[in-house]
């Protein structure tokens, strides 16, 4: 994506808006699918509603507009892919956000997760190793009104410190195993979601949680496969 075609939407047509509640239909029926997994029956009402108001097309390339509101990943570009909806509505809602958290993402891409993170939290800072992406994702942020969200470039291990300590920090790249800087920067009870095993292999989705000595409680949620948490060059 350049920083051109940013802010870019289809038009708000019946149709679009018949394919996007047909996305927020299947996300639903895919949370009661693999409840076993998750624990999560269904997500919770603020969720769905921050998935009905992100336009998920203003967040990818317009050759893409057709496959917008398909419950599947897509391409951005730089190697890089914007996460399949029912991926997103699960992270978001295993964070299990309060109206006053300040919450880290590791991974912007496109900026779509820090969309939906905006309108459930007070804070949203937001890291991509991409630099392009990470101008791309902050104009495009900027221009669709999301004002409570910081972007930067740079080495997502190293997450943001001096914004720390965060309630909550959420991972949309696969590291194989849980960066220590993170843990470091997550407030005791802070919850942790992130996707961890090998590079281009299924990996697991655990829900972390923060001890007060440090340490963290891990759940797996789900077997998943995301693109690489990789260090800039």
């Amino acid at each position: 994506m350049t920083t051109a075609d940013a802010a870019e939407l289809m038009p708000d047509t019946p149709e679009r808006q018949r394919a996007h509640q047909r996305l927020l239909d299947e996300i639903a029926a895919e949370a009661a699918a693999t409840a076993s997994w998750t624990g999560r029956q269904h997500f919770s009402a603020p969720v769905m509603a921050a998935l009905a108001k992100v336009r998920r097309d203003a967040f990818v390339l317009p050759a893409e507009w057709p496959f917008a509101y398909e419950n599947r990943p897509l391409g951005i570009g730089h190697g890089q892919t914007i996460s399949q909806p029912y991926i997103v509505a699960l992270m978001t809602d295993l964070l299990d956000l309060t109206v006053d958290d300040r919450v880290l993402e590791i991974g912007t891409g496109c900026g779509y997760q820090a969309a939906v993170l905006a309108l459930l939290a007070a804070r949203v800072y937001t890291v991509e190793v991409v630099p392009e992406l990470a101008a791309a994702a902050r104009l495009r942020l900027a221009q669709l009104g999301y004002e409570n969200v910081e972007t930067r470039a740079g080495d997502g291990w190293r997450g943001w410190p001096e914004a720390a300590p965060f309630d909550a920090v959420i991972v949309t790249a696969a590291p194989t195993e849980v960066p220590a800087e993170l843990v470091k920067q997550l407030k005791p009870g802070g919850r942790l979601v992130i996707p961890i095993g090998p590079r281009y292999d299924t990996q697991t989705l655990y829900r972390c949680v923060k001890r007060a000595d440090g340490t963290l409680a891990m759940e797996e949620k789900l077997p998943v496969a995301f693109v690489p948490m990789i260090r800039p060059n």
